[in-house]
């Protein structure tokens, strides 16, 4: 155990906080689960494993983040951001707090994990998909979360990151009922930030390398491209050019969902508010 906060953002997560609380465990001194309003047992079983949750009445995920923050009057030294759908491994909880030790007093303010997803009971490791990246450890005096509606990280203010070698876990319980409301959700959210991305500038300073790489195709390639199309080729990039195809069926759904569900859900959202705005 080192001198680290877990802050954990939860709604109706009962099928997923167990083993994520349960994966951390072990390195981190305090684990905070910051509420939304469950209506399920989440809050229950987070008090029996021993973390503390406080309730917020959700905005957004920086929000209430940087709240869960703020109101748990956080002092270690390390603060580690996790979602419910997450857990580390063994033998990434144990780099970590390696990590932390060997970096208390050094310019390293940050540690980027790396996770395996996995996609209706099957982990995608083609598509482009593994391994996923996020700075998500920090020391909480060189590190902040942007105020984003979609697709935010923690932002250093000095210093760098490193990375883990080990994997953690990206393994959601729920059934594709739920990714699926999940994404319409995340949808409204990303048309947002594209109106905001055409007004105020993108700073990408303090990103990781691999967040400030995504954003700068995202915004810089991406959304130049048709509307009509882009969400065809970022099918054809996902599923053939980067090979998601070897991930089996739930590779093609994934890819399908993620293309023509979600990507062409954005650009029909975006489509509909500047069609009104007209």
């Amino acid at each position: 155990m080192i001198d680290l906060t877990a802050i954990i953002l939860a709604c109706n997560e009962e099928k997923n906080i167990k083993a994520c609380i349960e994966s951390i465990s072990d390195l981190a001194k305090r684990i905070v689960v910051i509420d939304s309003g469950s209506t399920d047992k989440t809050a229950e079983i987070a008090k029996e494993l021993g973390a503390e949750v406080l309730f917020h009445e959700w905005i957004n995920y920086a929000t209430q983040y940087n709240w869960g923050v703020e109101n748990a009057d956080v002092k270690t030294k390390w603060i580690l951001r996790i979602d419910a759908d997450e857990r580390l491994t063994k033998e990434s909880a144990k780099e970590i707090e390696t990590l932390c030790l060997q970096n208390e007093d050094t310019d390293v303010n940050g540690i980027v994990l790396r996770f395996k997803v996995s996609f209706l009971g099957r982990d995608l490791k083609h598509g482009g998909i593994y391994p996923f990246k996020k700075l998500l450890v920090y020391k909480k005096d060189f590190g902040y979360m942007e105020n984003r509606n979609m697709d935010e990280h923690i932002l250093l203010k000095s210093g760098r990151s490193v990375e883990v070698k080990n994997d953690s876990l990206h393994y959601d319980f729920k059934d594709l009922t739920a990714w699926i409301d999940k994404h319409n959700k995340y949808s409204s959210r990303e048309v947002l930030d594209f109106f905001q991305s055409k007004i105020e500038r993108q700073d990408l300073s303090g990103l990781s390398k691999t967040a400030r790489f995504k954003r700068k195709i995202k915004f810089g390639i991406y959304y130049k491209l048709p509307s009509g199309l882009r969400a065809h080729l970022y099918y054809i990039y996902r599923y053939y050019l980067k090979a998601g195809f070897l991930d089996g069926r739930e590779g093609k759904i994934f890819a399908f969902l993620q293309a023509y569900w979600y990507r062409y859900l954005v650009d029909a959202k975006i489509y509909e508010k500047e069609k009104i705005g007209k």
